[in-house]
């Protein structure tokens, strides 16, 4: 595996891979349909196990699957234990436990019904599949790469959101390394009893990180600046900022789209200006910006097209709807009832929308990792081990037969 810093860039873009995330989060937020969002995130972890690179970081999705279920497990218990009991089809009933007056609204115990439990199904599987997205990114997009393109006058910040960012993958990276060690040294206990012996080697490794990381911030002279004179900058951003909200505002809330334009277009031009004049006073080092081709646009785009299909199926109204457009988009089933408990639908659009989400793969290409020879050719070594036949002394090496024999 080539070193990050002399990898060539010839991976996806990471800002594209997060646009693309981060999308289908959006989209997710938009349905509680089981159908559609166990789809979504068969799509992504599919485009997350074909296309990640092989660094450690890299293997993190298996991490983000197991909080998901563990998401909608806690979702399920709370339904069980104190959610309500609406519907008729009782599951179990547990032994309710009787509280006071000023509790009223609020159950412990009591019937279980299949209709809350799928309604916490649905809404907790949701956010398993929003967390599953973010995971996505985070396995598929390296954050370092992405400062290449950021400002010089974000530079700190940037650098923050990097470090913050690259907490969990870290964090799962030290936990699979101690992990591994631990299984090397014959140590096979697991679940609860294992979590002492792997806490504090993370926790130590996370500071060790944490100090090597400040050391080499400091050796390299982070937040140094040329003593340039940039002001006025910061009044220019601020006043472009309020610029660009007020006009976003005035485009999507009322009829006066040219003054609204105008201050959309005069607002995002003055932060870019604002942004040149702050950045002249950093001393930092020039990168080589990661390139931006168009199958970096293909990948974000058919994201936010899959976000912008369910929500804006979501927002149309059905009785608004011809009987053909109905059938094809079917807002309803964005939202399946679970009260009375029916099989969710899926619909056109809901398979359009999955394979927007599996796009990545036929705009990105597998990466080839270089192969290692691993054949062991030193027979002599082989033959000590225990239990191995003895080499033949046809294919010994010729310096084991000039080597005297010893008679006991």
């Amino acid at each position: 595996m080539v070193a990050e810093g002399t990898e060539e860039l010839t991976s996806l873009h990471p800002l594209a891979w997060w646009c693309w995330a981060i999308a289908l989060g959006l989209a997710v937020s938009g349905t509680t349909n089981p159908l559609l969002l166990a789809l979504v995130a068969t799509a992504v972890v599919a485009v997350v196990v074909l296309r990640r690179s092989g660094a450690p970081w890299a293997r993190s999705v298996r991490a983000y699957l197991v909080l998901g279920a563990v998401v909608i497990g806690i979702r399920v218990v709370f339904q069980v234990l104190i959610g309500s009991s609406a519907g008729e089809t009782v599951l179990f009933t547990l032994p309710e436990v009787p509280l006071p007056e000023w509790a009223a609204g609020i159950r412990l115990g009591g019937a279980v019904t299949a209709e809350a439990v799928a309604f916490a199904v649905y809404d907790a599987l949701r956010l398993a599949v929003m967390l599953l997205c973010i995971g996505a990114a985070n396995s598929l997009a390296n954050p370092r790469q992405a400062l290449r393109s950021v400002p010089a006058a974000l530079y700190e910040a940037s650098v923050a959101v990097v470090i913050a960012l690259s907490v969990a993958p870290q964090l799962i990276e030290s936990a699979q390394r101690v992990h591994r060690a631990r299984r090397l040294r014959g140590d096979s206990a697991k679940g609860l009893r294992a979590l002492g012996a792997v806490a504090l080697p993370v926790l130590t490794d996370a500071i060790e990180r944490s100090l090597a990381l400040a050391a080499g911030m400091e050796a390299r002279g982070f937040g140094r600046t040329r003593g340039l004179d940039t002001a006025g900058s910061l009044p220019l951003m601020l006043v472009a900022s309020m610029a660009a909200t007020l006009g976003a505002f005035l485009l999507l809330s009322t009829p006066w789209w040219a003054p609204a334009t105008a201050l959309l277009v005069g607002g995002i031009a003055g932060v870019g200006l604002g942004l040149r004049l702050a950045g002249r006073r950093l001393q930092v080092t020039h990168y080589r910006p990661h390139p931006w081709r168009a199958r970096e646009t293909a990948v974000a785009a058919s994201g936010l097209l899959a976000a912008a299909l369910v929500l804006g199926v979501g927002w149309l109204d059905p009785a608004a709807l011809s009987d053909a457009a109905l059938a094809w988009l079917a807002p309803a089933a964005l939202f399946p009832t679970t009260n009375p408990l029916v099989w969710p639908d899926l619909t056109p659009v809901m398979l359009v929308v999955v394979a927007l989400a599996l796009a990545p793969l036929w705009f990105t290409r597998a990466r080839r990792l270089p192969a290692v020879e691993t054949v062991r050719r030193d027979r002599r070594v082989r033959s000590l081990r225990a239990g191995a036949a003895p080499v033949p002394a046809a294919v010994r090496p010729a310096e084991a037969l000039l080597e005297p024999e010893v008679v006991g």
